[in-house]
């Protein structure tokens, strides 16, 4: 499902979470992938990591209950490669000005990671709709709290660090959404394919957030 980038704001902000998967395995990212959506995630990210990813993102983006994203999109390049995949949203662990450019140009969202309040609104003024919290490094939701303070116009999602016990007090905080990635997608699970237990994971954290 494509979406212009205020879409996909809405969108994102009304499922709450996205599930972002990151294995080296391209078959094991398939089945893993499958089971967090059987556990009801709408909208998932497959970073540029994973072997194959700009063909996995074509084969979901080609479902029309899905919102497709790339992460780890780090130039310009990717960037375009993977809105042609059909990505809808770009996800990038840096705040890079040439692949938002890049994102506006192609009229899919920008998610650049953020550590700090200044990053956050260098991506902000460059024309990312989204600031990714990354690293997360245990700062809390109260840190998102006292960040919107000032700064209420951005929409930060805290990824790396956000799990089944804190992703609601992130919500409650301000966060836009979260995103949950290895607490989703266990290391061991995913090696063992558990997709049960993935799936059952994903089902508790989408309760977890939508009771926000």
């Amino acid at each position: 499902m494509a979406l212009s980038p205020e879409d996909f704001v809405r969108r994102f902000k009304a499922e709450r979470a996205s599930a972002v998967l990151r294995t080296h395995d391209r078959h094991a990212a398939r089945q893993a992938m499958e089971a967090a959506i059987r556990g009801g995630f709408r909208i998932v990210e497959f970073t540029l990591t994973i072997p194959g990813a700009f063909e996995l993102i074509e084969e979901f983006a080609a479902r029309s209950d899905l919102v497709v994203g790339a992460g780890t999109v780090l130039s310009i390049d990717e960037a375009f490669e993977a809105v042609q995949a059909g990505a809808s949203f770009l996800v990038s662990p840096v705040v890079d000005e040439a692949v938002i450019d890049e994102a506006l140009a192609l009229d899919v969202a920008a998610m650049p990671g953020c550590s700090t309040p200044t990053e956050m609104l260098r991506a902000h003024e460059a024309g990312a709709p989204l600031q990714k919290l990354f690293p997360e490094q245990g700062i809390g939701p109260s840190w998102v709290k006292q960040t919107l303070g000032p700064m209420p116009f951005l929409n930060i999602v805290p990824t790396a660090g956000v799990t089944l016990a804190n992703a609601a007090d992130y919500l409650r905080a301000g966060a836009a959404a979260v995103a949950f990635v290895n607490s989703l997608f266990g290391p061991d699970d995913v090696a063992g394919e558990n997709w049960k237990a993935i799936e059952d994971r994903a089902a508790a954290m989408l309760r977890a957030v939508r009771g926000t």
